[in-house]
């Protein structure tokens, strides 16, 4: 048997470049008691990045898993921020120190809005699934899931003093549900179009609405019930034939509240609704759309509205016309995807905005001036690129990356990763490091030649090099020069030069043309070997042509791919080539005669970019489907895939070294891999990849539907997973071993008493059995139990019914069984009160928990009461320490000023 191929494992080491991404809202975070204003919190791919805007730097990274972050929402104490993922997960981290403390799964899909209540006890979510589903957070699991919208929900609000919830969705509907019932009791149908936003303002007495159309809707919202229970009851009228069976929803819709349109305010905008937002008062209301406008409006109390409008009586009409009580500030002209305010002390409005191009700023302006004006105060660039980076490169001793994008070029620090230079160019194809690391070259769309120099940071020389864009750069093996390829169909040979600068009288670097060869279509990637005998060139009719470096004579034409090569690479040894393809396959061909060794399916969507590891047959493959993939050239099999961007992989860089890779992608971040000594087993790998697809495959599946019961607007709020089905089994097989050591355990027992030998007593080292079984359900997840008891099949549920009288009975976990058994009473009702075995076992179950629930709040009353006597206690003898600390702090301030007086006189 000969040795097997080992393999290395390439890990995720970092993410940079990315300061915001447009998935997901923007907003103010206080941490650790700090300066309100001062640290806002900001999606970054799958991480949360808590930045500090006074000084431009990051504080905290709250860590993400795989899926994109597509929604935040700190809590009203500002302790702890709730974090939505594109895979419907819902995670709750702590301020404080960044940790996971809580999670939620029940969505199958994207999290487009999370809002706390009140007290931040509850959590209510949408998603794209049109689910809205209530959270407890206390007791970790979920309460409710309300089905009735139809599409995208856009917006869902808890009112503070009434157990309501509004929701909004792209379906055009506003729908309101009485959380007592989990019933939807009014549905507001005024919109044309889809609802994008909602805010309540005036003690949540007044609705605004944002739609697809440049009009905000305001409904005044009047609370029946309250005012009719001073009154006399009311008398629900008997129903007819002739009544319509719509009177019973009118009448429960009057019972609670009435919603009616009382106006609308017009935006300067014409297009929809992106963000509809208001301070934590209520007082100003910030809306934008896909623009660079950013509106913002002051709400008036009635007795500033009078005053208001007696001024404006008294004014001409041209005047009246010119005021309003709306302020408009333009922003630059990036659009602005999301926007955050906060009213602080003084009445001072900070604003923060999540721009389309990477970068965040901040405003500041006072809305009690007669004209207010935004000042920007802070602007966050320095840590990424405006656009898309579309070239990569390591310096020759790995230790500085080289990115560059449609505007700027920077230059970072492997281990730091912190900006070392930033220059202004143009828009950005292909670069690299010219030999000694001081001098870089770009290679532009325009097709001219930039050259940087990187310790001034300065431009030393544009070369007008080709009249098309300049698609590829490879530097010479000798190190002596480049070659490049153009859309214009020629290829280019430069030797490196230095002449004198005529303005310093130093010499810099330059490029002199020495050779052109003219091709038939436009060239897209060219490649040296490494023994400088041969250059490939891949063209726009689907065929890659090699030629004789010295003589540019003809050697080989590699034709079998459908659609152009976009990328190739010549291994270490001169003796494979591989090419990636628009058509998504990568051929493998001997470099001798041209055979095509191997042509495997790399990637869903176009391979944008290939290298072989420094030294090795292995390579790496990037592509539009947002993965990057390693390769064995020699026996052709897929090693492992790298997977963690959102959007299209634009291109990546191995280090000289094979220890690192940087990669680059349309959700403009940059991420670095770093080779570990971790070995890859292909088994292993595969088999992580089926779980993958099976875990997936799950998430996509419908909600557990509780037997017996029909679909309705409530349903359970849990999601089976593979965890869920994980934790069914756990509970299973813990039952059958208690089963089995029980019926041991009985069987020892019958033994000993028909030999007349005494029994014998358990190990205090040994658990019971009815401990172990019992020990299984305190470690499942809160909102993970539900769905697991849902998936458990029946055949268990007696046992288990048994399992939870016998815990009980002992008083441990009494409020974890009392779940357990009312959510099982409830799913299997028919089937327990079918039984005549179970309903014994449910009768003493019933006189064990009320015993123990009875002991329990004895308990609990006697610990209330103890507590509430030991803080008069306390209370009383504070007064008595104060004065005594008053009276102690006052001869400190004496002696104090005595030492101060000692001091003065003696300078003197």
């Amino acid at each position: 048997m000969g040795l097997t191929k080992q393999y290395l494992r390439y890990v995720a080491s970092a993410v940079f470049g990315v300061i915001g991404s447009q998935k997901a809202n923007i907003a103010y975070v206080t941490l650790r008691g700090g300066e309100k204003g001062r640290y806002v919190a900001v999606a970054a791919c799958e991480h949360v990045f808590i930045w500090d805007v006074r000084k431009g730097e990051k504080v905290l990274i709250l860590q993400g898993q795989k899926h994109e972050v597509t929604f935040l929402c700190p809590s009203p104490d500002g302790v702890h921020i709730a974090v939505g993922y594109e895979d419907g997960a819902v995670r709750i981290f702590s301020l404080m120190n960044g940790e996971n403390s809580v999670s939620f799964n029940g969505h199958k899909s994207a999290v487009t809005v999370i809002h706390y209540d009140g007290l931040g006890a509850r959590l209510v979510t949408g998603s794209k699934d049109t689910d809205v589903i209530v959270w407890d957070i206390i007791n970790e699991c979920g309460l409710y899931r309300l089905r009735g919208h139809k599409d995208v929900i856009t917006e869902a609000l808890f009112l503070k003093d009434k157990n309501l919830l509004v929701t909004s969705s792209k379906d055009s509907f506003v729908k309101w549900w009485d959380l007592d019932t989990q019933h939807c009791f009014k549905t507001m149908v005024g919109h044309r179009s889809e609802v994008w936003g909602m805010v309540l303002l005036n003690q949540e007495n007044r609705l605004l609405t944002g739609s697809a159309d440049s009009e905000l809707r305001a409904w005044d919202i009047d609370y029946l019930q309250e005012e009719k229970a001073d009154g006399e009851p009311r008398v629900k009228k008997g129903k007819t034939l002739l009544d319509d069976d719509d009177d019973d929803d009118e009448d429960n819709e009057e019972r609670i509240l009435s919603c009616k349109k009382a106006g609308s305010i017009l935006r300067e905008a014409r297009d929809r609704v992106v963000s509809l937002i208001t301070d934590t008062k209520a007082r100003v209301i910030a809306c934008h759309g896909s623009d660079s406008v950013l509106e913002l409006f002051t709400v008036l109390s009635e007795e500033e509205v009078q005053k208001k409008m007696t001024k404006k009586l008294k004014k001409a009409k041209k005047k009246a016309a010119k005021s309003t009580n709306a302020e408009t500030h333009s922003p630059p002209p990036s659009p602005l995807r999301w926007v955050d305010c906060l009213m602080c002390v003084g009445g001072e409005l900070k604003i923060v905005l999540l721009l389309q191009n990477n970068t965040i700023e901040t405003y500041s302006l006072k809305t009690s001036d007669k004209t207010p004006t935004a000042n920007k105060t802070a602007r966050l660039t320095l840590g990424g690129h405006r656009t898309a980076v579309r070239t990569l490169a390591f310096s020759s001793d790995n230790l500085a990356i080289l990115s560059a994008s449609g505007d700027t070029v920077k230059v970072w620090n492997r281990s730091t990763l912190q900006v070392i230079r930033t220059m202004a160019c143009e828009y950005a194809l292909c670069s690299l490091f010219v030999p000694g690391d001081r001098q870089i070259i770009l290679g532009t769309k325009s097709g001219k030649l930039q050259i940087f120099e990187l310790a001034s940071g300065s431009l030393l020389e544009t070369v007008d090099a080709h009249d098309g864009a300049l698609w590829s750069l490879c530097l010479a093996p000798d190190q002596r020069g480049i070659v490049t390829g153009s859309a214009d169909k020629t290829v280019k040979f430069w030797d490196f030069e230095l002449v004198t600068d005529q303005g310093t009288g130093q010499k810099r670097l330059t490029l002199k043309h020495t050779r052109t060869l003219q091709l038939e279509e436009d060239v897209l990637c060219v490649k040296f070997s490494p023994d400088h005998r041969l250059l490939a060139v891949s063209l726009l009719d689907c065929t890659v042509k090699i030629f004789f470096t010295d003589t540019l004579k003809f050697f080989l034409s590699l034709y079998g791919h459908k659609l152009p090569v976009l990328c190739l690479d010549i291994s270490h040894d001169n003796t494979l080539i591989a090419t990636g393809s628009a058509d998504r396959n990568v051929k493998i061909w001997g470099l001798d005669f041209g055979d095509c060794h191997r042509s495997m399916f790399a990637h869903d969507d176009s391979v944008m970019f290939l290298q072989f590891v420094p030294k090795t047959h292995l390579f790496f493959t990037a592509g539009k489907d947002k993965k990057i993939k390693q390769w064995d050239a020699d026996k052709f099999e897929h090693i492992q895939t790298l997977e963690g961007h959102h959007r299209e992989v634009w291109c990546l860089t191995i280090s000289p070294n094979g220890d690192h890779i940087v990669s680059s992608s349309h959700d403009k971040s940059l991420r670095l891999w770093e080779r570990t000594r971790e070995p890859i087993i292909l088994e292993e790998e595969r088999e992580m990849e089926r779980e993958a697809e099976f875990e997936e495959s799950m998430a996509k599946g419908d909600v557990p539907v509780v037997p017996g019961e029909t679909q309705g607007e409530a349903a359970p709020a849990g999601k089976k997973t593979a965890d869920t089905v994980k934790a069914a089994e756990r509970i299973m097989e813990a039952l059958e071993l208690y089963k089995e050591e029980t019926r041991k355990m009985e069987e020892h027992k019958y033994a000993c008493v028909n030999a007349g030998k005494e029994v014998e007593t358990l190990s205090s080292n040994i658990t019971p059995p009815v401990l172990y079984a019992c020990c299984v359900v305190p470690h499942l997840k809160g909102f993970e139990l539900e769905v697991s008891l849902l998936v458990l099949p029946f055949s268990y549920v007696p046992e288990l019914l048994k399992l939870l009288n016998s815990y009980i009975q002992q008083g441990l976990e009494v409020e974890l069984v009392c779940r357990c058994l009312f959510f099982l009473l409830r799913i299997h009702f028919g089937q327990i009160s079918s039984n005549q075995m179970l309903l014994s076992v449910i009768d003493e179950l019933r006189d064990n928990t009320l015993s123990k629930v009875r002991e329990i709040r004895d308990v609990m009353g006697f610990n209330s009461a103890a507590l509430q006597f030991l803080q008069r206690e306390i209370e009383k003898k504070e007064d008595v320490v104060f004065f005594a600390e008053a009276t102690g702090q006052l001869e400190k301030k004496k002696k104090r000023r005595r030492k101060r007086e000692r001091v003065v006189l003696t300078i003197a």
